[in-house]
This record gives C-alpha cells, sequence and structure tokens, in this order.
C-alpha cells in the first residue's frame, strides 16, 4: 500500500490546489467584474434589465 501513497497523496494535493485555485480565480473575477459595472454605473450607462426608459 505504501507503494501508491505518493501517488495518490500527490493526485489530491494537485487536485486540492486546482479547485483552489479556480475558486480564487471566479472571486477575483467577481470582483474585477462588479468594478467595471461601478464604472459603467457611474458613467451613466445602466442595465436593460432596469426598464424604464
Amino acid at each position: 500500500m505504501s507503494d501508491h501513497l505518493a501517488y495518490v497523496t500527490a493526485s489530491y494535493a494537485v487536485a486540492g490546489l486546482t479547485v483552489a485555485g479556480l475558486i480564487l480565480w471566479v472571486i477575483l473575477d467577481g470582483r474585477a467584474r462588479r468594478r467595471e459595472l461601478a464604472v459603467l454605473d457611474a458613467s451613466g450607462i445602466r442595465r436593460r434589465s432596469e426598464g424604464g426608459a
């Protein structure tokens, strides 16, 4: 069993780092999109879903 322990541990570590990286990417990208929307909102551009033209 110890023959495969390094492989299994490395596989879990790579999978964990991949998932953590994806979570971080989504969080940072969400913040960037919110900043972009705030800039557009400040410049007077509104969302179509707000209606009322």
